[in-house]
């Protein structure tokens, strides 16, 4: 199986993301979940993150887990960059468009993934559990309510 991402490119992404580089003798970075610090969301109230590599609000590369607590919406937004998510646990639910539709959900399950284009609206729930999302893409980044009265507060 050819690799995605080359030994240089994974170089390129801990320096520009201020990780020690990886070399013969080094191994790279390591975390376990009880490794995690988790903070507020930077970006949306009620959420909590764990940055993995880098910052999102910092140039360059990031990896992140974000905490969603059960039962929350977030309401049509957008983001500058590309992305691509990972759920970790929980089910996640997301759709596209400007305005939430439930019937455009896509529900997946922990180990799903699936990437998200630039500026491009979409909302996103948790149900009835707690469900954690691994993040990547290149910030600084924001978010962008399509109606800026439905952030959450």
């Amino acid at each position: 199986m050819k690799s995605l991402i080359g030994v240089e490119s994974l170089v390129a992404l801990a320096v520009a993301c201020g990780c020690p580089a990886v070399g013969a003798q080094d191994a790279g970075r390591t975390l376990t979940p009880g490794d995690l610090q988790w903070k507020p969301s930077t970006r949306v109230k009620g959420l909590e993150q764990a940055d993995l590599i880098g910052s999102s609000t910092q140039s360059g590369p990031y990896v992140q887990r974000v905490r969603f607590p059960a039962n929350f919406v977030n309401p049509p937004h957008s983001h500058p960059e590309e992305r691509t998510y990972t759920i970790i646990s929980g089910t996640w639910y997301v759709g596209w468009g400007t305005k939430l539709d439930e019937s455009k959900l896509v529900a997946l399950p922990p180990g799903s993934f699936y990437t998200e284009p630039a500026n491009v609206p979409h909302f996103v729930l948790s149900k009835d559990e707690p469900v954690v999302v691994q993040i990547s893409g290149t910030g600084p980044t924001l978010t962008r309510f399509v109606d800026p009265s439905q952030a959450p507060k």
